[in-house]
């Protein structure tokens, strides 16, 4: 598997000679160091999901942690790597406590999570109080890269990530909907999460911004079966599109009772990367047949080729989920700025400045990552947002996805045909 490495090196080669200057006779380093034995570890955390109702979500991101690992041979500068996990559970109490678990050790270099952005709500405080920090493969919500507090900002100093920020995705929905589709009202259902919320936001933003009406907004409960008053509420406001951007169960819950309503039957229906998964698709059954689903979308020779090493060390099957490149861009992204930042004392000792890592990650300019070009921004609405929206489209599912175990569905709509419009 070709290794990637940053264009940006230059600027990468310039973080790490300031931090060796700085700390000749100690740490130097505001923020502190980690400091590493010989011959010891090099350990990073992990905040993921890891149980619940979709805990695949954190083990794709460890398996593309241990796949970037491995295309280093399993070492970074003639250290082992290893990987030290906690479970968040997709809970903001979850991500918090995993967070407060992982910064009382303090061998741990930096941290790939949290999978959710909810988690990430708990998590980050911690996280950046403790002068650490975490980059993320796979949360999505706007909030959490916006520091202004009154529009809802959860952004703390030290967070990153390589997954799409929803102000592109709402945005590339809304237009498939309406360029595309034709579309002109819509209803959206969100179930109240900085993930969701966001989403449905950005989506209607964008949607009344080309001439749309959003015409009804709902809410559903985590875990809810009974959503008689939902369906019937969107029933009689005339939509013409229902966009709900939640997760595989609630979906699957929203997608099969609308499908089954008087008068809903060619009622479009529209989900997210919350649902993009193998398991929706079959779950889902019948009512799946024709619904668009906004989501990641990787393609090239480099890709294929981390697919095929997948395939050969991690699961024949292939990667499931939309976040596994996402996954390995944000391995290799913490695994160059630790071996750029690091030095070595005279005894041997490794030291890793914390504040540098931090600076060495918001120093990333037009890295060629899986996912595209990453270039890690710092100023709000976008702090710590490395990628564009470059790497999405919209999916639909047919029945070869439903009945026959097909995956992934095929595009119908990217950023570029937009443009085209």
């Amino acid at each position: 598997m070709k290794q990637l490495v940053f264009v940006s090196i230059l600027v990468f080669m310039m973080v790490a000679f300031a931090a060796a200057s700085q700390a000749e006779d100690g740490c130097g380093d505001d923020l502190g160091c980690v400091e590493i034995a010989p011959a010891e570890k090099i350990i990073f955390g992990g905040i993921l999901r890891l149980s619940g109702p979709e805990p695949w979500t954190g083990n794709v991101a460890v398996s593309a942690f241990q796949l970037a690992a491995l295309a280093r041979g399993d070492r970074l500068l003639g250290r082992e790597i290893e990987l030290v996990l906690e479970d968040t559970g997709c809970s903001e109490d979850g991500g918090r406590e995993a967070a407060l678990r992982t910064v009382e050790n303090p061998s741990i270099v930096g941290i790939i999570g949290t999978n959710c952005s909810l988690a990430a709500k708990g998590a980050l405080p911690v996280i950046s109080e403790a002068g650490w920090l975490m980059i993320s493969p796979s949360n999505s919500s706007p909030f959490l890269t916006n520091a202004d507090p009154a529009a809802g900002g959860l952004y703390q100093p030290g967070y990153f990530r390589t997954s799409h920020n929803d102000l592109f995705q709402g945005a590339l929905s809304a237009e498939f909907a309406a360029l595309s589709l034709g579309v002109s009202r819509i209803a959206t259902i969100d179930d109240g999460d900085p993930y969701t919320r966001g989403l449905a936001g950005a989506m209607a933003k964008t949607f009344g911004e080309l001439g749309g009406e959003v015409i009804f907004r709902g809410v559903i409960s985590r875990g809810a079966t009974d959503i008689d008053e939902l369906v019937s509420a969107i029933s009689e406001s005339g939509a013409e599109l229902v966009y709900f951007p939640v997760f595989r169960d609630e979906a699957t819950v929203i997608a099969q009772e609308l499908s089954d309503a008087p008068g809903l039957e060619d009622m479009i229906m529209m989900t997210a990367d919350g649902a993009f998964a193998k398991s929706f698709a079959q779950g889902v059954g019948a009512a799946g047949i024709g619904l668009y689903v906004a989501a990641p979308h990787v393609a090239g020779d480099d890709y294929e080729a981390y697919v095929e090493t997948w395939r050969r060390e991690i699961d024949e099957a292939g990667p499931s989920g939309g976040f596994h490149a996402h996954g390995y861009d944000a391995a290799n992204l913490l695994l160059d700025a630790v071996e750029a930042v690091a030095w070595e004392r005279d005894d041997g000792w490794l030291v890793i400045g914390r504040g540098a890592l931090r600076q060495a990650l918001s120093s990333v300019e037009d890295y060629p990552g899986l996912t595209g070009s990453l270039t890690c921004q710092d100023e709000s609405p976008h702090a710590g947002d490395c990628a564009t929206g470059e790497a999405l489209a919209i999916f639909q599912l047919g029945a070869a996805e439903v009945h026959e175990g097909n995956w992934p569905p095929p595009v119908v709509w990217t950023a570029g045909m937009a443009e085209a419009e």
